[in-house]
């Protein structure tokens, strides 16, 4: 691991020292300070994975250090997430493609026990339990019962995998969706890995098969979807080419109103961003508002992120962070590192934190939020629960009058042209059907 700009600190947490990769000690060359906190995080990863050039070099750390808002995306990094988390429908494969370049390996006279995840990368089997029995008090634990049966050899694959790799898990199923056991159970918001007997503290950054990975950006976690290939090519070790991406910020002020939703507030959000135009982009929120926004709250609008058109979605590390991993029933031990992380890295947001640079900055007061539907088609198509009548109307008779020049039609279709019309369908099905009847080697003929 190279470490051209000499950035390698320490970092002291209930009595154990952790290293890392200082974005305080590069501040001395660039202006980190005005960096976006997700441009921090790439940042950070680059720092962390430099090789001499091979897949980082200076010229990427420099280029991400010095980089400018405005400036189009044209320069390529590589990417390395810290973990991998798979849905069953994707994550099944991933664990077959192993399992085979094991065999494969063994073939060769090498070890099966060779091929592994090379980072965590963990599996949720969900919208897996179909709804048998209902109606009574055991039906849950009955209707997962019935699954494990039903799809045997494909939890009893899962099991060996569980077993058999490194850094690979199973969470079965019958216990939530894949961005719910992601936000409550596996999100570390900072990792701890032991590399050549040192233990490093750095980001958690996260590759899912899913689209909605982005509710993870919820708790301060940079990461979204990919397909299988390219994650399994991040459990290999492999890092996924991106350009440095501008970055969108949104600033957040006051407070929600009494009877406005987190729906109704993601609603204006979908429907601000789609008007600016975000695709490729990140999104970043910051602002007074956050002190006022639960976490909750914040991964309903992370998790709309494809909607919206951007990469990610993400809120930075603040105190609502940590109230929510205390919730969630985090170790007190890890609830002090992701403090003292975040801190030292720049990566804390409270009241004093001054505003990055951004590409661009909407602006939102929340008080302003008002209750709302989404429609009548596409999420962006938000419409105030006061107006929902008069836009039924609207479109309720735009859809009729556009159907009507058909329904004349059907309607002065004189009935005698009709009948001639059925009459002359009947005899040519006749005729199919005798013609068919006479060829000999016919299904119908032989019936």
């Amino acid at each position: 691991m190279a470490d051209s700009f000499a950035t390698r600190a320490r970092l002291d947490v209930n009595g154990r020292s952790y290293v890392y990769s200082s974005l305080a000690k590069l501040g001395t060359r660039f202006d980190i300070a005005r960096l976006p906190y997700s441009m921090k995080i790439l940042l950070e990863n680059l720092l962390r994975h430099e090789d001499g050039g091979i897949t980082v070099g200076r010229d990427h750390i420099e280029a991400v250090a010095g980089w400018n808002p405005q400036a189009e995306p044209a320069t390529e990094i590589a990417f390395m997430p810290a973990r991998v988390v798979l849905q069953d429908f994707t994550g099944v494969p991933c664990v077959v493609d192993l399992a085979a370049m094991r065999d494969a390996v063994v073939k060769l006279g090498g070890k099966a026990s060779q091929i592994n995840p090379l980072i965590p990368s963990e599996l949720v089997i969900d919208h897996s339990v179909q709804v048998d029995v209902f109606g009574r008090a055991d039906a849950l634990d009955i209707n997962g019962r019935i699954e494990f049966e039903r799809n045997a050899e494909r939890y009893g694959f899962l099991r060996w995998g569980q077993e058999a790799l490194r850094n690979f898990k199973v969470v079965p199923p019958n216990t939530g969706i894949v961005h719910q056991v992601n936000l409550e159970h596996l999100a570390r918001v900072v990792m701890e890995r032991e590399v050549d007997g040192e233990t490093w503290a750095f980001p958690d950054t996260v590759f899912g098969t899913d689209s909605h990975t982005t509710m993870i950006n919820g708790i301060g976690v940079l990461g979204w979807g990919v397909g299988g290939i390219e994650a399994e090519a991040a459990m290999l070790g492999q890092p996924s080419s991106m350009l440095i991406p501008q970055v969108v910020g949104f600033r957040l002020g006051g407070r929600l109103p009494e009877g406005a939703t987190a729906t109704d507030l993601v609603l204006t959000v979908t429907q601000m961003l789609r008007k600016h135009g975000v695709v490729g982009k990140f999104v970043e929120f910051f602002g007074d508002g956050l002190q006022h926004l639960p976490l909750a709250d914040r991964a309903t609008i992370a998790n709309m992120a494809p909607e919206y058109g951007a990469t990610c979605g993400i809120f930075p590390i603040d105190a609502e962070s940590l109230a929510y991993l205390r919730l969630s029933g985090r170790s007190a031990e890890q609830i002090a590192l992701v403090e003292a992380y975040a801190k030292a890295q720049g990566l804390w947001h409270d009241a004093a934190t001054p505003a990055a640079a951004y590409s661009a900055t909407l602006e939102l007061d929340l008080a302003t939020v008002r209750p709302s539907l989404a429609g009548p088609k596409r999420p962006q198509d938000r419409v105030l629960l006061g107006d929902v009548q008069a836009n039924f109307a609207a479109n309720r008779w735009s859809r009729i009058a556009r159907r009507a020049p058909v329904a004349r039609s059907r309607i002065s279709m004189p009935r005698a042209a009709g009948s001639t019309r059925r009459r002359s369908w009947r005899r040519s099905r006749a005729r199919r059907s005798a013609s068919a009847m006479s060829m000999p080697n016919s299904p119908m003929a032989r019936w």
